[in-house]
Formats: structure tokens, C-alpha cells, sequence
């Protein structure tokens, strides 16, 4: 995935509010991928937390107060504003939002907001009753619409339940609306839509009875993160699985069943650039689904009718030819025997620009692994990879898509 915070440069403004500690988490977080961190404290946030410590974990003196105490230099508020990439206000207490929203320029944290060329980013952190308050809402409101990101937990907006009002947001996930941010600005998929398929189908035979597969979803959900740490806007439609992806996804479709997979996936291709077809669908479904749960005593020996599952691939290869606009069709084949002749087969028949194979015959390929050994096939040939974590394999995957989309 790339490391798209590498090389920024961000303030860090921290308020007096009992999240305070959370800076030294939030500093390490950004220290460790390759951020250059300034910090500046009210004198209220220093009630809270020790500039000696964050000075030791930004290897930067902390500002605070307009002058220097030693020797009267004079700390630029609008150097900092040219200088930083973004601004992250973590903790924003009530007080400090109120100033920020009425331009109440009393010390030097308001000062260089004020003076912020740089997007900002602001993380409430106080009491329910607070948070609550018109005021501090109507405040809200107005950084809002001056541009600002204001970062809740549940949503990145406010938040509709009661658990979280208030509350900092987590210091990993402030990481992730700051890497979504400049992923959006800078990435090589900004501007584009990224159609991802992931995890298996259930084809129900009773209420309480399917059939599937192994899949667990994981190299596709690493897809839908590469994709979208690139800027991407992802549409994942995923069936069902037990994991989540690290980024807000920007469409996400759950679905169960193979004929629920295709209709999600048809109704979105429109949309889309590119489409990524790495979910295992079943190929054949039940023919009947029994209403109530089928008894053994009363069944016996019990044999099942099946029919084919609409085809996916071949449905979205149609509509690829048929588009005014250029689109990308990217397919997955897992295969036991005559591996490179059934996915070149596979290639040709279902229209497809590139297919990825990997085979349950190498060790650490396929279903359950963290690991996969794939081969990208196209019609100008095959490229191996050796055996990589599935992040790794994603960004082969991407990388190889990036060079071939239209410009």
C-alpha cells in the first residue's frame, strides 16, 4: 500500500482536553511513516501533557506562546501556515472551536489556524452535555463550512447515536482520514471508480443450509485498500465475510448470493472504470430452496437439484463491448490442473483485459493464506510473482492495472 503521508509536513495542535495523551499516539503513528510533525499547544493543553515529551518524540521544540521564553524569537504563525501540508487539531476542546469559528486569535494555536494556507482537520474532544450544546454545534457548523474536516467517531461526521458524541476519535483512525485525504489528492487512481467483487456466495438450500466455498475475502479486500490508498473511488460489493477493509470504501454493496452478486455488480459497472472480479461465486445454485429447515428422518438420503449461477464475468465482458467509454475488466482463476491453459481460456471467453492465476497446488496460495502466488496473464504474455502477503499481491495487482487504464 502506498505510503502516501511519506515526506508531509503537519501541525499538530493540542488543546486542553484529557485526550491530550493521545498526541504521543497520534505523533509516533505519524513519525513512523514519514511525517515531519510540529507541534503547537495552548497553554491549557500543556496542563495536560509536558512539551518535553512531544518535543522528544517530534525531535522539534514544541511552540506555544508567541515569543521564545529563553531568548524572545519570535515564532511565525504565518511561516507555519506556508510551511505544513495540513493542519490536525487533536484534542479540539469547545473552547478552542468557539475561538476558531469567530476568528478569536488569543494564543498561537488560533493564530496559525488562522494563518493556514494547508487543509485543516479537527477532532473534537469533550462531554457529552458540551458536544451537545447549540453552540458548539452551530460552531461546528461554521469551521465545516469554511472548509475545514471536522473528525468524529462512527461516521467522520456527526456522529447519530449517543455512544462516541463527544469523544476523540481514535488516533489510528485520524491516520486514516489523513491518508484518505492527500490518498485523493495526490494517488494514481485519483479521479478514477474502481469496481471490486470479494469473499464467496451462499447458495441457500433451507434456512439454515447453503452451499459455498473457502473464501475468506481478504485478497480481495486488500484490493479494495490498495485501490483506494491510490485515491480510488471504491464500489465493493462483497459477499459474505468476517473482515473489514482499513479504508471507508466509497460504495459498499453486502451481499449472499451469487444472482445478489451479479445484480450489484451489473447495476454499478456503469459507474465504473475498471472492475476487479476476485470474489469466488458459486457456479451452480439450488434449483429449489426449502421454506423450513429439511429433517433428517424425514428426507433420508437427499439429492439436490442444481442450476448455473448468472455469469458475472461474461456478463460484465458484454457490456465492456458494448460501452462508449473505454473500461478495464480484471478476472481471478483459481485452479488445480492445466492452470496457464484454463485461465488464458477463461481470458478469451469472458472478454477480459488481464486475469490473475493462482493455483491451490503451490503452498501458501488460495483460500484461507495470508499469502498468495499469483501470475498476471494478458494477451502480450504472463508474468510470475513469487509468494507475497496479500497487501503485496494487491499492489502488483494495481500496479499492473494503473499502466493499462485509459487516460
Amino acid at each position: 500500500m502506498a505510503n502516501v503521508l511519506k515526506g508531509k509536513k503537519i501541525v499538530l495542535g493540542i488543546t486542553g482536553s484529557i485526550a491530550a495523551y493521545k498526541a504521543c499516539l497520534l505523533i509516533r503513528s505519524l513519525v513512523k511513516r514519514g511525517v515531519e510533525v510540529q507541534v503547537v499547544i495552548t497553554p491549557a493543553g500543556k496542563e495536560f501533557i509536558t512539551p518535553i515529551t512531544l518535543s522528544a518524540l517530534t525531535s522539534k521544540p514544541v511552540i506555544s506562546d508567541f515569543f521564545a521564553q529563553r531568548d524572545g524569537t519570535w515564532h511565525s504563525h504565518v511561516d507555519l501556515g506556508l510551511w505544513a501540508d495540513a493542519m490536525l487539531i487533536a484534542p479540539a476542546t469547545a473552547s478552542t472551536i468557539g475561538k476558531m469559528a469567530h476568528g478569536v486569535a488569543d494564543n498561537m494555536l488560533v493564530t496559525t489556524y488562522l494563518s493556514m494556507k494547508a487543509p485543516v482537520f479537527i477532532a473534537p474532544a469533550m462531554d457529552l452535555d458540551m458536544y451537545a450544546h447549540p453552540s458548539t454545534q452551530a460552531n461546528l457548523d461554521t469551521l465545516r463550512s469554511y472548509g475545514n474536516h471536522i473528525i468524529e467517531p462512527a461516521t467522520g461526521e456527526l456522529a447519530s447515536h449517543l455512544t462516541g458524541k463527544g469523544r476523540m476519535e481514535e488516533p489510528k483512525n485520524i491516520i486514516l482520514h489523513l491518508e484518505q485525504y492527500f490518498a485523493s489528492q495526490e494517488g494514481d487512481l485519483q479521479g478514477r471508480t474502481i469496481l471490486i467483487t470479494t469473499g464467496p456466495t451462499y447458495e441457500k438450500i433451507d434456512p439454515v443450509r447453503f452451499i459455498g466455498n473457502y473464501s475468506t475475502g481478504k485478497m480481495g479486500l486488500a484490493l479494495a485498500d490498495e485501490c483506494a490508498s491510490r485515491g480510488a473511488k471504491v464500489i465493493l460489493v462483497c459477499g459474505p465475510v468476517q473482515r473489514s477493509t482499513r479504508f471507508p470504501m466509497y460504495q459498499r454493496h453486502d451481499v449472499e448470493s451469487a444472482a445478489e452478486m451479479h445484480d450489484a455488480t451489473v447495476s454499478s459497472f456503469a459507474e465504473a472504470d475498471a472492475a476487479i472480479l476476485c470474489a469466488a461465486v458459486a457456479d451452480y445454485t439450488p434449483e429449489h430452496v426449502e421454506a423450513e429447515k429439511m429433517k433428517r428422518e424425514q428426507t433420508g438420503a437427499l439429492t439436490l437439484s442444481l442450476k448455473p449461477t448468472l455469469d458475472i464475468a461474461a456478463k460484465l465482458g458484454e457490456m465492456k463491448s458494448l460501452s462508449s467509454t473505454p473500461k478495464i475488466l480484471v478476472g481471478f482463476a483459481l485452479e488445480t490442473t492445466h492452470e496457464v491453459q484454463n485461465a488464458e481460456n477463461k481470458l478469451a471467453r469472458k472478454n477480459l483485459d488481464f486475469i490473475v492465476l493462482n493455483s491451490l497446488n503451490d503452498a501458501g496460495a488460495g483460500f484461507k493464506h495470508d499469502t498468495n502466488k499469483i501470475s498476471i496473464i494478458d494477451r502480450e504474455g504472463r508474468t510470475d510473482y513469487p509468494l507475497k502477503s496479500k497487501a503485496e499481491v494487491a499492489a502488483d495487482i494495481v500496479n499492473h492495472l494503473v499502466e493499462i487504464l485509459p487516460q
